[in-house]
């Protein structure tokens, strides 16, 4: 198992075993969206335990040197982001900044809390990808606001197509410390799921939207 896969591992049983992620294939959550899934995903009770924590944190930013090498700010997402980006600018020394997710209705009308540089190299942290719209919209309201955003970091990925295709459609890279396929393999083989579970949750990440639960 190489180094990445290693990560991918850990941090998927890191995830399962606090709880922040839930599998259940036969009783499906129902997203905001309405999507009905097989997994919940909840990073924030990571920042509950502070071995899970101090890993992520410093996972996190071994990726953001290796991947992006020199910059200049980290910058959060709103909401389950800002923390994660707030222990890992402390870990790298550099400053930090969050994105809202809408402009204040009062005051200066910030999007952005904290202060930009211009031109300055950008990492962004979050914690979750799933279509990457909203990080992208952060990205873009980094980029209005004249930095440099090289790139992405988060902590899970669903791994869905979309996402890949928004965000090369952005023209911004990004990874994840785990993602779905992972979490899968990890899950299966250390008796969080059935094995015969594996095939309905990976049709699930093919076509989310049209996606039913088998019945029992």
């Amino acid at each position: 198992m190489n180094h990445k896969s290693e990560i991918e591992q850990k941090v998927a049983e890191f995830l399962l075993q606090i709880k922040a992620i839930k599998l259940q294939p036969t009783k499906p959550f129902t997203w905001a969206s309405g999507w009905r899934s097989p997994i919940y995903c909840d990073n924030r009770i990571s920042l509950s335990h502070p071995t899970v924590r101090t890993y992520i944190r410093q996972k996190l930013s071994e990726v953001i040197q290796e991947e992006f090498g020199s910059i200049g700010m980290i910058a959060g997402v709103a909401t389950a982001g800002i923390p994660q980006g707030v222990l890992v600018a402390q870990d790298l020394g550099l400053p930090f900044a969050y994105v809202r997710s809408s402009a204040k209705d009062h005051g200066r009308q910030n999007m952005i809390e904290g202060e930009i540089i211009d031109g300055q190299r950008v990492v962004v942290i979050e914690d979750l990808i799933s279509t990457g719209k909203s990080s992208l919209k952060a990205v873009e309201a980094l980029r209005e606001a004249g930095c440099d955003v090289v790139g992405l970091v988060a902590i899970f990925s669903y791994g869905f197509d979309v996402a890949d295709e928004n965000f090369k459609a952005a023209k911004c890279r990004y990874t994840t410390l785990s993602n779905y396929n992972a979490l899968i393999k990890y899950a299966a083989e250390n008796g969080f799921i059935h094995h015969e579970d594996e095939d309905l949750l990976r049709e699930w990440r093919r076509d989310p939207a049209n996606w039913e639960p088998k019945t029992v």
